[in-house]
């Protein structure tokens, strides 16, 4: 029963040159960032990633200092 609803669906092979040609054609309807999209780009993920750097940097500071603090009441 399960075989019979798990049917794959084979594709007609294509030749390895056929393959190339298809690469070929979708890679020319690819639409390639100009130097001024990278740069703009590249500079908003350098700013990003640094904010997120601080703000868990903050985050574990502050949870390591809560986590010092409870132990320190273990041991009193």
């Amino acid at each position: 029963m399960a075989e019979e609803a798990v049917e794959k669906v084979q594709k007609p092979r294509v030749s390895p040159g056929e393959f190339v040609r298809q690469v070929r054609s979708e890679t020319g309807k690819v639409v390639w960032p100009t130097r001024a999209e990278t740069i703009q780009t590249t500079i908003l993920v350098l700013v990003m990633t640094s904010l997120l750097a601080l703000f868990f940097l903050g985050v574990d500071q502050v949870l390591g200092r809560i986590v010092k603090f409870l132990l320190s009441l273990g041991g009193a």
